[in-house]
Formats: structure tokens, sequence, C-alpha cells
């Protein structure tokens, strides 16, 4: 795939646009930054570690210097970071924000708000900024990008386990999250009139996320993943393509051939029923209420 001639085709001046990217710092997210400054957006970086968001601005400041880029702190594990980051988005004018950000095989614990962690980063906490942030969204006429995932279909929702903690195989959590994460957002923009929405799939890449294999095996297949897979660089045309167009319901941005390879096309999203569709969105709602009015240390049964 020529990158730079999609590029040349597809895209469109984000001059006095400004765009928020969760996770920035790697993958996706680092190469989605740089498309968004060549394409003149300004840039608010959403990061949980300061001093890898600081190198990162730092990185993007050698490449574009007049760029422009603020820096907000956010910890999608940590309620209390999720709200002040709102706050401070709610100050700016806000025209896209991308839920980038996620984690796959990484340590399991319950957060402050009672929540699985693996379930949290990738969707309770992206959905609940959303939500939050609508009014401004929609003064704004802005736009949100959803960044879903293949994994989505490897399991069904369960109204008993709604975060999936009594399950150990990461594949099925991460899944499970990102089908609450792109069901329930869907669910939401159904009948937005001023805000949009895109939800999109990078396919399969090498990234931080793809690397959770133990050492030994991941020396074996990075290089072979390389060579079949397309590299981070490619497979973000995805998201940059989400950033500039809003999905139909139904519908989802990947890579056109397999889910894997090829240009960015637009693809109906398959493998929800109608059914599973409105508890998702039911418990999504009921997340929603429960941080607002003051979290508890519970689950809500989606059922």
């Amino acid at each position: 795939m020529n990158v730079t001639a999609w590029l040349e085709q597809n895209t469109r001046s984000l001059s006095g646009r400004t765009v928020a990217v969760t996770g920035s710092t790697g993958g996706l997210g680092r190469e989605l930054c740089r498309y968004l400054l060549a394409l003149d957006a300004s840039l608010i970086l959403l990061d949980r570690s300061r001093q890898r968001s600081d190198e990162r601005r730092a990185e993007l400041l050698a490449e574009f210097p007049t760029a422009r880029i603020e820096q907000i702190p956010l910890d999608l594990a940590d309620f209390s970071s999720v709200c002040a980051a709102c706050e401070r988005l709610e100050q700016l004018p806000l025209d896209v924000l991308v839920h980038n950000a996620g984690a796959y095989s990484i340590p399991r614990c319950r957060c402050d708000t009672g929540y699985d962690n693996v379930f949290q980063i990738n969707f309770a906490a992206p959905y609940y900024m959303t939500r939050r942030l609508l009014p401004h969204l929609r003064r704004r006429g802005a736009h949100v990008v959803a960044v879903g995932s293949i994994a989505h279909r490897y399991s069904k929702t369960d109204g008993d386990d709604v975060d999936f903690s009594t399950r150990r195989r990461a594949s099925l959590v991460y899944g499970n999250a990102k089908r609450y994460l792109m069901f329930a957002l869907q669910s939401l923009f159904e009948n937005e009139g001023e805000a949009t929405l895109s939800v999109v799939h990078p396919g399969i890449t090498l990234t931080g996320i793809t690397a959770h294999y133990p050492k030994v095996v991941f020396a074996l297949i990075k290089y072979p993943m390389k060579l079949i897979f397309p590299s981070p660089r490619a497979a973000s045309l995805s998201l940059l393509r989400g950033v500039l167009e809003p999905t139909p319901s139904g519908k989802w941005i990947g890579p056109r051939l397999a889910d894997v390879w090829g240009r960015p096309a637009l693809c109906k999203l398959r493998g929800c029923s109608k059914r599973e569709r409105e508890r998702i969105s039911a418990c999504a709602d009921s997340i929603w209420l429960e941080w607002e009015q003051g979290y508890g240390a519970f689950l809500t049964n989606d059922e």
C-alpha cells in the first residue's frame, strides 16, 4: 500500500481544528499524531505518563516546529483523573476526541469504581468521557472517534459478569470491553443530530498491545509479524480516515481485505444482535448514571 498516495488522495487540511488523542505516546497514537500535525491540526495529548508525554511532544515539535500542542494528564483507570481531564477539555475548543488508548494483557485489578481495569480503560472511562463532554461537543459540532478491534468477535457480553472479571483469557477480556465501547457509542450517537461518531479499527499490527506474548515467543514472531501485517504507520490510516469521516450506525472503518490488509474501507459492523446491543446500551447508561451520581463499589448487571 502506498501510504503517501493515499494521504494525497484522501485527506484535507485540519487547520483551525483541535484534536485530542488518548494514548499518543505509542503505537497507533504516535503515528496518528504525526498525520494530524501534517494536516495542520492543533493537538491535545492525553496520556498517563507525563514523562512520556513530554518526550512525545518534544519529538513532534522537532518535526513540526510551529505545531500547537497541549498536554493533559489522563489515567483511564483512575476516576478522579478522568474527571479532571474532562474539566480541562470542557475549557478548550475541542473539535475531535479520539479514544485510542487501550490495554490488553496487563496485571488485572479492580479500579476505585469497582470495575476491572481492562474494562474501565477500554470502555467505561472513554464512554463516561464522551457522555460528560457531549454538551461541549454538541456546541462545537464536534466528532468522536472510537478505536475498536476485531477482538470484539471473540465472545458475547455476559450480564452476570459485565466486565469479565472472572475471565482470565486476555483476548476475551479485551474483546468484551471493545464490544461495549463500539456498540454503546453507536447506540448513543444513533439519533444524535449535532455531534458525530466514527468507529474504526486498525486490523492487526505490531504495537505495544500485540507485544503481550512471553519474551521468547515474541522474539520469534516479531519479525514475521512485521513482514505479514501492516505497519502501525499504515494501520493508523483507518484512524485518520475516522477523524475525517463519520460512520453510519452499523458500519466501521478498517482495512478492506479480511479486516487486516489494504486501504481503509467502510464496512458492515457485524456480530451483535439487536437485543444484545440494547443490553450493552442499558449497561452503559447505568454506568454513566452510577459515576455521575457517585460511583459505588459494585457491578451493574446489564440484564
